[in-house]
This record gives structure tokens, C-alpha cells and sequence, in this order.
């Protein structure tokens, strides 16, 4: 294999390869480290690169995985063990620098790891380094002023999408085989969309986010993306502590799937409706079931969510001495939106987290009453903006790009529901689309094998030509 078709691999083929003395550790992560170091500039995925942290975890690696082949030890930890992956920059990790994306922390080494750092480890994975973010996860272009804008390896003049945004990037132009990243409105699912590649939103508490550098501790959630579904499924029994191996199934056949045209589809680009139709004929002819559904509280989920988030966030802000003090050391963004958290009175907020609970039961009621194991929906409106683009025209309207991109991801964090992207088209510029599907509480083995089935029969182009 080349370079290319090497870090394009999926981790089950890379697994396949230590095991039978094809590949080691060492070796794999020697052509990762040149490729970021050759990529890098063209797309600014990372933060911090650990070069010499993931050498000495390869060789770790290497050595407890030829010990466990000639049959000496039980060493081997599973198919992580070995793989090469990222880790956003809000995830803390012991003495390797932590920023979260902000001017404030820039000189931050925690001293313990984050619990997800902590089972990675035990699953033995390898980490290249911190990935860039959207300034401490508040935004959803990663258009940092501290470190550099991250750029979709689509096109470099467009947005990979945030809060992960580096994450996703280094995923789809093949710099590691998966990231770990942080959804709080959004925040793995829509660079998952933008940049081509899957990603997982767990049930809220799924994953443990101890030693996660909050933004909002009522709807953050920990999830990992990847190339494919099955690369995904790998890091999430990694984070949840359970690498048992799943079997599969060939078809959906007997999985209901709900449609709720209202709200979802009010504001769609024409690419987007025309994509998701397409999605919805493969998953038909895959023998799934497909009904349209009514939830009237997705109307209320914007006002809630914001209302949760910003009084959160800022709270969180203002007890770690950051806001107001140093106010002018935040991105005019993050500061504007930690300014409207404290706006937000205690009646405002009672209120959203009643809201909340309204739409909570309604949105299980709604699946429960018709059967649904999940709901199928767009997972950004528009493909990729361009880096700066503040509105976007869908129709005859223009939008706030920031709300467009929200939009149709927020109900699953306000639910605390499991929510997965999996890339399902292009528009005809050549920009990649995702298809979201929301599951039921803790239902992510589910939504993992219904996007792997998915993925397979709606096969396109794996990764951008820039990075070939």
C-alpha cells in the first residue's frame, strides 16, 4: 500500500495488519507524523502535535502486540491498540498542553487525564496530538483568532464545521484514523457533515466528560469521529470501556425510521432536500420502514437550548476567574455570547429546563407511539460555508450561518438523545453532505449498525483529492 491508501485505511484493516506482522505501531505512526507535518499547513488540524508522546506509545504498543502474537502474554488490547488518533483541545490530557482553543489556557498542563484519555490508554491507542477547535468549543466554524482557522479539506476556503473542526478535518484528510471530540449543540455532528466522515453524539452521561473543559454541563457529551461507521463504533466501546465486538446485520429489514418534515425541513438548501431524498430511496430499498412524525415542541428547542447553554457556559466562566476579568483576552464571538449568558435571568432559565422536560416526553412519546427505533434527518442545512461568511442564502432568504448550522442539531442535545452523522452525498460543487440519524436513549449500538449498513450501500468518493 502507498501512503495514501495507508492512512485511508479503516482501523479493523490496520488491526488486521499488526496482527499478522505486516505493520507495526511504530512504523504507521512514523507516516502519519510526516504526513501532518507535510499537510498541516494546508489545513492548521492541529494545535499541539505530541510527535514524540505517540513514538513512544507506538513502540509500547508494538512491543505488547509482537509479545501477545508469539503467544508470551495476553497483551493484546483489542483493534485500538496500536491505531494512531487525535484528541480535541478542550480534552485534558496530563502533561501535555491543553488550550481549548483560547488565549486564556494557552499555557495550561494539566496534571491528570481526561476519564476518556484514560480508557483510550487502556485501550491502548496512540495519540498524534490536540486537534484544533472553535475558542473553549463556543462556535461552530472554528475560525480561531488564537491558533489559526482549521480548513475543510474539501476546499481550504471553507469551514470544517465546529466546535470539533480540527478533529473532523484531520479524519477526513487522513492525518489519524479517528478523533475524539465534544458535542454540545452540534459539535461533532456538524463538522462530522461538512468534512465527510461520521460522527457520534452519545446519550448525554454516556461517556464519562470528567477532565473535559466544560461549555455547558447540561447538554455537553464526549463522542468520537471517523472515516466510517465501523471506525466509530471501535472508538466508542473504547470511551464506554466496552471493546467487545459487535456482530452485524445485512440489512434493515426491520428497522422503523421517522421523518418529521415540520422544522427539519422548513429552511434546506435545494442540495441538501435533494441529497436527503436520495438518502431516504437507499434506506427504503435496504428494507427499512419509513413514516413521517409530528413533534410540535422542535419549534421550542432553539430558545430552550440557548437559554440552557449561555447561562450556562457564562457561569462556568465566571467561576473560573476568566469573565469578566480578562474579558478582552476572548475571540469577539465567545465574549459576545458569554455577555448574553448573563442577561439570561433565573425565571428564564427554570423555564428552558422546563421546556425541556416538555419536549423530552413528547419526543419519546412521539417515537414510542409509532414504533420509531430512530429518526432520519438532514444534519446541517447547507454544505460547508466559506471561511467568514457570516450569512448564507437558502432560497430566497439569508440566514445567520452560526443558526443555520445549529439548527437541525440542537433537539437531540436538548433531548440528550444519541444522535449519529454519516456522509450520504455531494452537492455538485463537490462538498460533502451527512444524514443524521437520532436515536432513543442509550440506543447507540443501534444508530452505529443502522449508519454502518447505511455507509456501505451508499458508498461515494472516501476523501478529498487535496490530500492524495
Amino acid at each position: 500500500m502507498n501512503e495514501t491508501d495507508l492512512a485511508y485505511a479503516s482501523i479493523g484493516d490496520i488491526a488486521r495488519f499488526f496482527r499478522a506482522g505486516k505493520l507495526s505501531p511504530a512504523e504507521l505512526t512514523e507516516v502519519l507524523l510526516k504526513r501532518i507535518e507535510r499537510l498541516h499547513p494546508k489545513l492548521n488540524a492541529f494545535i499541539t502535535v505530541t510527535a514524540e508522546l505517540a513514538r513512544a506509545q507506538a513502540k509500547s504498543a508494538e512491543a505488547e502486540l509482537f509479545s501477545a502474537r508469539k503467544r508470551k502474554s495476553h497483551a493484546d488490547r483489542g483493534l485500538l491498540h496500536g491505531i494512531p488518533i487525535s484528541l480535541k483541545d478542550n480534552i485534558c490530557t496530563a502533561g501535555v498542553r491543553t488550550t481549548a482553543g483560547s488565549k486564556i489556557l494557552g499555557g495550561f498542563f494539566p496534571e491528570r487525564d481526561a476519564k476518556v484519555v484514560t480508557r483510550l490508554k487502556e485501550a491502548g491507542a496512540v495519540f498524534l496530538g490536540k486537534t484544533n477547535l472553535h475558542e473553549f468549543a463556543y462556535g461552530v466554524t472554528n475560525n480561531n483568532p488564537h491558533y489559526g482557522a482549521a480548513h475543510n479539506p474539501w476546499d481550504v476556503s471553507r469551514i470544517p464545521g465546529g466546535s470539533s473542526g480540527g478533529s473532523a478535518a484531520a479524519v477526513a484528510a487522513g492525518l489519524c484514523f479517528g478523533s475524539i471530540g465534544t458535542d454540545t449543540g452540534g459539535s461533532i455532528r456538524i463538522p462530522a457533515s461538512l468534512c465527510g466522515v461520521v460522527g457520534l453524539k452519545p446519550t448525554i452521561h454516556r461517556v464519562d466528560a470528567s477532565g473535559v473543559i466544560p461549555l455547558s454541563v447540561s447538554l455537553d457529551c464526549v463522542g468520537p469521529l471517523g472515516r466510517t461507521a465501523e471506525d466509530a463504533a471501535i472508538l466508542f466501546r473504547a470511551l464506554t470501556g466496552d471493546r467487545t465486538r459487535k456482530g452485524v446485520a445485512r440489512t434493515l429489514k426491520n428497522v422503523r425510521l421517522g421523518v418529521p418534515r415540520e422544522f427539519f425541513f422548513d429552511v434546506v438548501s435545494a442540495d441538501v432536500g435533494k441529497v436527503f431524498e436520495g438518502s431516504l430511496g437507499c434506506v427504503r430499498r435496504l428494507g427499512a420502514k419509513i413514516e413521517d412524525v409530528l413533534i410540535p415542541l422542535l419549534n421550542d428547542t432553539e430558545s430552550a437550548g440557548n437559554r440552557i447553554g449561555w447561562a450556562e457556559a457564562t457561569h462556568y466562566h465566571q467561576q473560573s476567574g476568566w469573565f469578566p476579568g480578562r474579558a478582552d483576552e476572548y475571540s469577539d464571538d465567545v465574549r459576545t455570547r458569554l455577555e448574553a449568558g448573563t442577561k439570561v435571568t433565573a425565571a428564564e432559565y427554570l423555564e428552558a429546563l422546563e421546556q425541556q422536560k416538555k419536549f423530552v416526553t413528547q419526543l419519546r412519546g412521539a417515537m414510542e407511539d409509532s414504533a420509531i427505533d430512530a429518526l432520519m434527518v438532514p444534519t446541517t442545512p447547507i454544505a460547508a460555508p466559506l471561511t467568514g461568511e457570516e450569512t448564507t442564502r437558502v432560497g430566497k432568504a439569508e440566514y445567520p450561518t452560526r443558526a443555520l448550522l445549529l439548527r437541525l442539531n440542537r433537539p437531540a442535545n436538548l433531548a440528550g438523545v444519541p444522535a449519529i452523522s454519516v456522509p450520504c452525498g455531494f452537492t455538485p460543487a463537490g462538498l460533502p453532505l451527512g444524514v443524521q440519524f437520532i436515536g432513543a436513549a442509550n440506543s447507540e449500538e443501534l444508530l452505529l449498525e443502522i449508519a454502518r449498513v447505511f455507509q456501505h450501500a451508499n458508498r461515494s468518493r472516501k476523501h478529498p483529492d487535496f490530500a492524495a
